[in-house]
């Protein structure tokens, strides 16, 4: 690693981005092809759970496969990033 290498983003940061728009933590870390990847499977997952559950569900039960999915990318984007941000402590 160079000294010039540019800081990391804080892991803070890239938890409230995912939180707040899925995919957005992992384009803050410079992955935006797995952040896109989630979507992707988030969308998918929720559209097959709604079509599989009955229309008495609550609207959590029915979206559950894409939830489930969107609360692994927020976990995610915040493992790597944590990861990342040590690194890059412990070299500087």
């Amino acid at each position: 690693m160079t000294g010039s290498q540019k800081a990391p983003v804080h892991p803070y940061l890239v938890l409230l981005a995912a939180i707040l728009l899925p995919g957005a933590g992992h384009m803050l870390m410079g992955v935006p092809k797995r952040g896109l990847v989630m979507q992707m499977y988030m969308i998918a997952l929720g559209w097959i759970t709604w079509h599989l559950t009955t229309p008495h569900q609550s609207l959590v039960g029915r979206l559950a496969g894409g939830l489930f999915i969107y609360a692994m990318s927020v976990l995610d984007a915040y493992r790597i990033a944590r990861l990342t941000y040590a690194k890059y402590q412990k070299s500087h």
